[in-house]
């Protein structure tokens, strides 16, 4: 069914198939009467460490079923995709300065074969649906446990005091310049070689604890650096340092690529900072010395992602309250994205919502505090997999429409609006074509990157541009499927209208055409 025709069933027939998807069982789901916002974050971690499915396929197998993770996603109405392509200091594409991943071939080093660059073919795939890609990096850790054996010309064994061991596995020393200054090397590779959305880095700075045993590797680089200053905040500014750095060198590099941090759900608990939270569990700054709410009041970085895993009421971390609380905190100093743990959602009821789940009450909450720009997925494959149902609630209902993701920079700068809209017919079916400007080889951030398709029946509204149920298509494509029936009445009276989004997500003024 061509975009068109599904956009009419979907506004028509909206409350029928609710209806229907909701009746009977114990738990019914309460009525979806909320319309989706125009507006959201939706996005979806798909994570490579411990995963065996990418060095168990061929490439062309890899290939295959990338595409279909991301169609699965797409469906699930999600419009941003987040990929590992830096697990443990090494590299799901072509690097110069780092390794092939072992998560990837099956052994650190070795290239695929025949050779491919997973994260150019995710990143090309995921724009052709129209979705954002964001390349997500690990920027410390160097192994994952303590049997992995690094090369012998490794820089952890040719210079083995800016390394640190914990846990059995083996870290960058926050505490080195050189550390900080290669892993903005690794960063600006990526940003200027790849035309990502985004950097993103998740909640691994200084370890974990193991246990009840907190980190203690890094007596020789605080004698040697530590001047004296508070253990515990010598080591917030050294990772103070590496955030700084790492957004200056992104805005260096192309001003427009955001840099987001998914940070430990927790930022500091009340019983130790009044600011803090009312949960009782591990803490960002006092056990990984990440003080993220600094960085956000300092602007360095974009994006918040909170890794909100917990249920809604769980005692020592209620995700109910936690997500309150980073709303406030940010207060819009940077764009708030949940991370939603799509399993434990899934598995937990929620008796005050009447409901088998809590998927309906989270994303409830996330819409209703005002500072929350949408929602990731922990982790995708759950979605992909419909784990108990929960990619059809999306699709049928939480993110039924298509959402533009939130828009960056300055609001009153636009894309230049489309020219040449006109309508053509192939093979008994209708398109809509437009002009893409000739921009040569210099990018700049309002390039046109994305185009917004909208539809219109005959007696709507065409000067409004709010309701998400008339997008039918976001694309990089300069030609979209109107109709695939030879009867060309098919359209006959409505309203198409097609806009630009540029690289910051700023959409132009739309250019419309009428049957």
């Amino acid at each position: 069914m061509n975009h068109t025709k599904w956009s009419r069933v979907l506004r028509w027939m909206a409350p029928l198939v609710l209806a229907v998807y909701m009746g009977g069982g114990a738990y019914a789901s309460p009525a979806w009467t909320d319309p989706n916002p125009k507006r959201e974050f939706r996005g979806a971690w798909l994570h490579v460490i411990g995963q065996s499915q990418y060095m168990d396929m061929p490439p062309a197998r890899c290939k295959a079923y990338i595409q279909n993770q991301l169609d699965k996603l797409q469906a699930a109405g999600c419009n941003a995709v987040i990929f590992q392509v830096r697990p443990t200091a090494d590299a799901l594409y072509r690097s110069d300065l780092e390794p092939w991943s072992y998560w990837l071939t099956g052994k650190r080093g070795r290239a695929p074969q025949p050779e491919w660059d997973p994260m150019e073919f995710t990143l090309q795939e995921a724009h052709n649906r129209g979705m954002e890609f964001h390349a997500w990096l690990n920027p410390y850790r160097v192994t994952s446990n303590a049997k992995d054996v690094l090369p012998a010309n490794h820089d952890a064994n040719r210079h083995p005091e800016r390394y640190v061991k914990f846990n059995g596995q083996t870290f960058f020393d926050p505490a080195y310049q050189e550390n900080r200054d290669f892993i903005c090397r690794v960063v600006e590779d990526i940003v200027s070689r790849y035309d990502v959305d985004a950097i993103h880095i998740d909640d691994y700075f200084y370890p974990y604890p193991n246990g009840q045993a907190k980190f203690n590797a890094d007596g020789a680089s605080y004698a040697k650096f530590g001047n004296g200053m508070e253990r515990n905040a010598w080591r917030r500014k050294n990772v103070d340092l590496l955030i700084e750095q790492l957004y200056g060198t992104i805005k260096d590099t192309k001003p427009w690529v955001r840099f987001g941090v998914s940070p430990f759900g927790i930022w500091r608990n009340k019983k130790n900072d009044p600011r803090g939270s009312n949960s009782n569990g591990l803490q960002n700054y006092d056990d990984l010395y990440a003080d993220v709410l600094h960085w956000v009041d300092k602007g360095w970085v974009d994006y918040v992602v909170p890794q909100l895993y917990w249920s809604l009421d769980l005692q020592v971390a209620p995700s109910r309250h936690l997500a309150e609380w980073w709303d406030k905190a940010i207060g819009g100093k940077a764009q708030l994205y949940i991370g939603q743990d799509t399993k434990r959602t899934m598995d937990s009821a929620d008796p005050k919502n009447h409901d088998k789940n809590e998927l309906d009450t989270k994303v409830r909450l996330s819409r209703k505090l005002p500072h929350v720009d949408g929602n990731v997925w922990w982790h995708g494959y759950w979605v992909t997999d419909n784990y108990k149902g929960v990619a059809d609630s999306l699709s049928l209902k939480y993110q039924s429409t298509i959402a533009l993701p939130p828009a960056w920079g300055d609001q009153k700068v636009k894309p230049a609006k489309i020219s040449g809209l006109q309508v053509q017919r192939y093979d008994g079916k209708t398109f809509l074509e437009w002009d893409r400007p000739d921009t040569g080889s210099y990018r700049k951030e309002t390039d046109q990157v994305m185009y917004v398709v909208y539809s219109f029946f005959p007696g709507e509204r065409t000067d409004d541009l709010s309701d998400p149920q008339t997008i039918i298509a976001v694309t990089p494509f300069t030609r979209v499927l109107i109709s695939d029936d030879e009867d060309p009445a098919s359209v006959e009276g409505m309203t198409f209208a097609v806009t630009a989004l540029d690289r910051l997500n700023r959409e132009s003024l739309p250019m419309k055409i009428k049957f």
